[in-house]
């Protein structure tokens, strides 16, 4: 008989214990946001060395729950030489200050399966800047946009990525996947819980077929620690 797929751990009835909204305590000392001027001179510089052709976007985390722009095709494609990590710290967005949050990026080795989104044809520089005011995380910037190769059923396509510069001040690197558990269950920040991130991750991976190993380990652990939490919170 056909081994039957392992249910979610992780589930939006876990991950409601702990959504809330915090306030936005703005960028740290020593970094901003963008100026309109910035973002703009990072899309034209980013648009420099863009391949001939469509524009293809690399999607691997939120971008596939929650895309926030238009698109005309999408294929599964993996990305070899790069794999998800909770490597990015946030005091902000999915963190404050006082409890930081991890957050997910492409990371070097390895290997990432996700979705390639062919956009629609049209004013190119405006559709990388949008891409930019999303994930772009301050400056200096730490989840930068960069090219990157990727394997389709369409063939090879070169792909817009948004991976760690590990010089980048928010980057930490990989955790353990016990540390990270404890961080990602606590952490919420002024876009909600972290634990909301990964929950709606894995489920849309998992709609897609996609089991990444790393994070199936880590949606469990995190949903102990959320039961934990729910326990300690009932009996006090």
């Amino acid at each position: 008989m056909p081994r039957l797929k392992e249910p979610l751990a992780l589930t939006p009835d876990l991950v409601a214990l702990v959504e809330r909204i915090e306030p936005d305590p703005g960028p740290e000392p020593g970094r901003h946001d963008p100026t309109d001027a910035e973002f703009a001179q990072m899309a034209a510089e980013v648009l420099e060395t863009a391949p001939q052709g469509d524009l293809w976007l690399f999607a691997y985390g939120s971008l596939i729950w929650n895309p926030g722009h238009d698109f005309v095709d999408q294929s599964r494609a993996i990305a070899l030489g790069w794999h998800r990590s909770f490597c990015l710290t946030l005091t902000r967005w999915r963190g404050t200050r006082e409890v930081p949050a991890l957050m997910m990026a492409l990371d070097r080795g390895g290997s990432c399966t996700g979705i390639a989104y062919r956009l629609p044809p049209g004013d190119r520089l405006k559709q990388i800047e949008m891409l930019l005011r999303r994930e772009t995380d301050g400056i200096p910037t730490t989840n930068v946009a960069r090219w990157i190769t990727i394997s389709t059923d369409k063939g090879p396509l070169r792909a817009l990525a948004f991976v760690a510069s590990r010089t980048g001040p928010a980057y930490v690197g990989p955790q353990p996947h016990a540390v990270a558990a404890q961080v990602i269950a606590r952490a919420a920040g002024h876009w909600g819980a972290a634990a909301t991130y990964l929950q709606k991750t894995v489920e849309k991976l998992d709609e897609h077929g996609i089991r990444d190993r790393n994070l199936w380990i880590l949606q469990k652990l995190v949903a102990d620690e959320l039961r934990i939490l729910a326990s300690s919170i009932s009996s006090g």
